[in-house]
């Protein structure tokens, strides 16, 4: 697809999402919190799409989590507080910040290394290589947490607290956070034993939840609650 292609079906979807906030009863009455129920569903019928390998339906379920981003953008822009193009901008300088491996910035004005910068290369992609020490997925996600830290400023609790996830994404967080220099190997395509460590685990997950039910216990608020004892103070 050219890159105007995309941009006049863009248009025309945000076109449409206009039309019915002002045009459709049901879509008029909405906001954010009404809305949100429905992202999440639409995030977890995409993840079994994926999960399933069901590209036609991962097509669709695409567009719908497409709309809801569109929908959430519009109700932003009604308050004042921003669009899809700031939502957009956002986004891609966020991007580029956390890939200085792909993206290298420029150098502060006045830099004591006396490197001069090409302006015009800033965002754009290094070749292949040129990153030198990032090789990994594990090394990306270090640094990533590096950056959140060092440039983001994020360093207090509630920046990485998710009380709306769902507590074994939770659990997973917190152990991540205990845990920042070693991490589990890469969970991507490129795993191997993929298929074989997602079933073994599977089980293991699905004897846990057989002692919860035999012991009258709720699994999620158990590990939740586990999880939130554990989780680190800073």
């Amino acid at each position: 697809m050219s890159h105007r292609d995309l941009a006049e079906a863009l248009a025309r979807l945000d076109e449409v999402a206009r039309t019915l906030r002002v045009e459709c009863p049901w879509d008029r009455e909405q906001d954010a919190r009404s809305i949100v129920p429905h992202t999440v569903e639409e995030a977890y019928e995409l993840a079994e799409a994926a999960r399933t390998g069901d590209t036609s339906s991962m097509r669709d379920e695409l567009g719908d989590v497409l709309f809801q981003v569109v929908f959430l953008s519009l109700l932003l822009e009604e308050q004042g507080e921003g669009d899809l193009s700031t939502i957009a901008t956002q986004l891609t300088e966020k991007l580029i910040r956390r890939h200085p491996h792909v993206y290298p910035p420029p150098a502060k004005e006045g830099s004591p290394t006396g490197e001069s910068v090409d302006r015009e290369a800033v965002g754009k992609p290094v070749a292949e290589g040129a990153a030198g020490r990032i090789e990994t997925a594990d090394d990306v996600r270090r640094q990533w947490d590096r950056i959140k830290q060092d440039v983001e400023g994020r360093t207090t609790e509630k920046d990485w607290r998710k009380p709306g996830l769902p507590a074994l994404v939770y659990a997973s967080k917190v152990q991540w956070k205990l845990d920042p220099v070693e991490r589990p190997a890469n969970a991507g395509a490129d795993n191997p034993d993929r298929n074989s460590d997602e079933e073994e685990v599977g089980q293991m997950l699905w004897e846990a939840v057989a002692e919860a039910r035999r012991r009258g216990v709720d699994p999620e608020l158990a590990l939740r609650a586990l999880a939130e004892q554990r989780a680190p103070r800073n």
